[in-house]
Parts: structure tokens; C-alpha cells; sequence
């Protein structure tokens, strides 16, 4: 990958990072499909828990990359992002719209005492919608503070608010990380998975861009399907199908 670096651990521990650095990790296109793929190769693999960071101490990721903006919710855990295994985030610095997305997103969050978490759509007249689930992670009127005031909160109100479980020193945020994943792996596989789908798909509320970005990835998973590809060549050869199910 060119701008996802992934690290497979002996210890069932992955740790993928967004490998941006010039560009404050900054999302672009690429980069989305790119985490994307790293999630669904973890899914499928034996490794047990994720750990998300950015490379670097001054950003976990400005967000979108502007020059060449991503389809965002391609790398939203949850919505582009399915997997049933525990996903953490290790947040160093800058940690702005989109990016805060996806941390909100995961399961579990460490962040450096540095990290300040801004979401600025509101001063630039644009938005994916993915943000209203924030209410639901924190209190409610902090989470207006984030997104109407556009207010950026550092790593100490972060905690307070419950939207990180712990603040270390600036550089040990993803040795941190890792090392509650490992904890993870020790426990187990089939209770985390059950526990995490009931939570996400039967006690967190969905709202309408999340709807929304889970029915486009379900919908790319047909249309690139092995079928759907057979269906195209099918209609062009005029014959009929030969559906395999995939």
C-alpha cells in the first residue's frame, strides 16, 4: 500500500497507520480505500485486535485531504470498515473532522496529551452528515460544542467527557495502545465479537449518513462481486451467467 503502512503482530496485535506525515496524515482518496483494504485483510485474517494510529506525534490526521477528497465513509469503522474484532485508536496531535469520525468510530481510544480533537465543518459550508453520531458517544451538549461552536477540546476534556480511555505522554500513545490490545487478545474471540455486534448493531442509534455509507458498501460488494463482474461480461458476450455466488 502507498499510503497505509500495515504491521501484523506475533501476539495477534495489528497495528495499521496512516503514513502521511508531510500531509498530517491527511485522508485523500487513495488513502480511503487504502484503510479500507487494511481493515477488511485484518478481518479476515487470525490477528484478533487493531490498533488505528497516524505516523507521526503531530497528527493522527488533519481529515479530509482537500486536493483529492476521499469517499470518507469508506474508512469509517462501522460504516465502509466492517469487523467484528476490537479496533482501537492511538491519537498523537491534530485530530480534525473526518479523522474525528473515525476515532468517535472505534471502540476503544488512546490519546498523547498533545491531542486536540476539532471538527470544523460548520465554518466551511460542508458536510458528511457521519458526525451526528457523536451525541450518542458523549454528552450531548458537548458534543454541539464540537460540531455547531466548532470549539476544539484537548486530550484532558477528552477524557473527562469520556471520549478517550486514557491520556499518556506525547510518543507512548500507540505503545499504549498496543499494549491494551494485547490485553484484548488474551480474552475471548467469540465474547468480544458478540458483545461489540450487539452493541454497535442493536443499542448504538444509526443515523441517516451512516445508513447511508453502509448501503454504498454493501452495494460496491455486489457490484465489484465476482457475479457482478460475470453478470457485465454476460449482457457484453450476450450469453447467459454463470453465477458463483461471490
Amino acid at each position: 500500500m502507498e499510503m497505509v503502512q500495515v504491521t501484523n503482530n506475533s501476539d495477534g496485535t495489528t497495528l495499521i497507520t496512516i503514513n502521511r506525515p508531510a500531509r498530517k496524515n491527511a485522508i485523500c482518496a487513495i488513502t480511503a480505500r487504502e484503510l479500507q483494504q487494511a481493515f477488511a485483510e485484518f478481518d479476515q485474517s487470525e490477528q484478533r485486535v487493531a490498533v488505528l494510529t497516524g505516523a507521526g506525534n503531530d497528527a493522527f490526521s488533519a481529515g479530509a485531504d482537500v486536493t483529492n477528497l476521499p469517499e470518507l465513509w469508506r474508512c469509517v469503522p462501522t460504516v465502509g470498515i466492517t469487523t467484528e474484532k476490537p479496533v482501537i485508536a492511538a491519537v498523537g496531535g491534530w485530530c480534525v473532522g473526518g479523522a474525528l469520525v473515525v476515532a468517535m468510530m472505534c471502540d476503544l481510544l488512546v490519546t498523547a496529551d498533545n491531542g486536540k480533537f476539532s471538527y470544523p465543518e460548520a465554518k466551511l459550508g460542508f458536510t458528511g452528515g457521519l458526525i451526528s453520531a457523536l451525541p450518542t458517544r458523549i454528552p450531548h451538549k458537548i458534543a454541539m460544542e464540537l460540531i455547531m461552536l466548532c470549539r476544539t477540546i484537548d486530550a484532558k476534556r477528552a477524557y473527562d467527557v469520556g471520549f478517550a480511555n486514557e491520556v499518556v505522554p506525547v510518543g507512548q500513545q500507540v505503545e499504549a495502545a498496543l499494549a491494551m490490545a494485547r490485553e484484548l487478545a488474551t480474552f475471548a474471540p467469540l465474547v468480544l465479537r458478540t458483545l461489540k455486534r450487539f452493541v454497535v448493531d442493536d443499542v448504538m442509534p444509526q443515523g441517516p449518513s451512516e445508513k447511508m455509507g453502509r448501503a454504498m458498501r454493501d452495494l460496491g460488494m455486489v457490484r465489484d462481486s465476482q457475479d457482478g463482474q460475470e453478470g457485465a461480461r454476460a449482457f457484453k458476450e450476450k450469453r447467459a451467467p454463470k453465477w458463483v455466488g461471490r
